[in-house]
C-alpha cells in the first residue's frame, strides 16, 4: 500500500487541453459514480468550466483514479479562485487522500494566481471538513441538485 506521503508525490496537473483522453475519462468516470451515481443526482457535469480549467489528480495502486480535483480561475464560477468537482474513490476515503488533495489543491491555486481567496461551494456536511484548511462559511446557504450546500471562503496567503 502507498503511503499519503508516497502517494504526494503523484499527483498529476493539467490545463484542460493537455490532459491525455484516457485521464479524462477516468475524471469523469469518478465524477460520474460520486456525483450522479452514489449521491443519486442527475445533473449535467460537463458544465463548460473544464475547459477553463486547471485539473489535479491521482491514481491508486491499481490504476484507478482515486482523488480529483479542478481549480477554477477567477470569474469562472466565482470573483475569486475556487475549487470544485473535488472526488474521492469510496476506496480512497478515510484514508487521509482527500485532505492531501484540498491541501495540494490550495498549494497549485496560489502557485497559478499567487496569494489568493478561494471560495468553493461546499455540500453543508463537509463544511467541518473544509474548515481545517481555512474556508469559513459566508452565510449563504443553496441547495444544488437537492443537496444542501453552504459557499465557503478562504482568505489568500494562509498555510493550507
Amino acid at each position: 500500500m502507498v503511503s499519503n506521503t508516497e502517494r504526494a508525490s503523484r499527483w498529476n496537473w493539467a490545463f484542460f487541453e493537455d490532459l491525455h483522453p484516457l485521464d479524462l475519462y477516468d475524471i469523469l468516470e469518478l465524477r460520474c459514480a460520486v456525483f450522479i451515481v452514489e449521491q443519486r443526482c442527475a445533473y449535467q457535469d460537463a458544465d463548460g468550466a473544464d475547459r477553463l480549467c486547471h485539473h489535479l489528480w491521482t491514481r491508486s495502486d491499481d490504476g484507478s483514479m482515486a482523488a480529483y480535483l479542478r481549480v477554477v480561475p477567477p470569474g469562472v464560477k466565482f470573483a475569486e479562485t475556487s475549487l470544485g468537482r473535488i472526488a474521492t474513490s469510496s476506496a480512497a476515503r478515510r484514508t487521509g487522500l482527500g485532505r492531501g488533495l484540498v491541501r495540494e489543491g490550495i498549494l497549485r491555486a496560489e502557485k497559478l494566481y499567487g496569494p489568493c481567496a478561494i471560495r468553493i461551494g461546499a455540500q453543508r456536511y463537509l463544511l467541518k471538513f473544509y474548515e481545517e484548511f481555512g474556508f469559513a462559511s459566508t452565510g449563504l446557504e443553496y441547495e444544488e441538485d437537492d443537496i444542501p450546500h453552504t459557499e465557503m471562503l478562504r482568505e489568500g496567503g494562509s498555510d493550507a
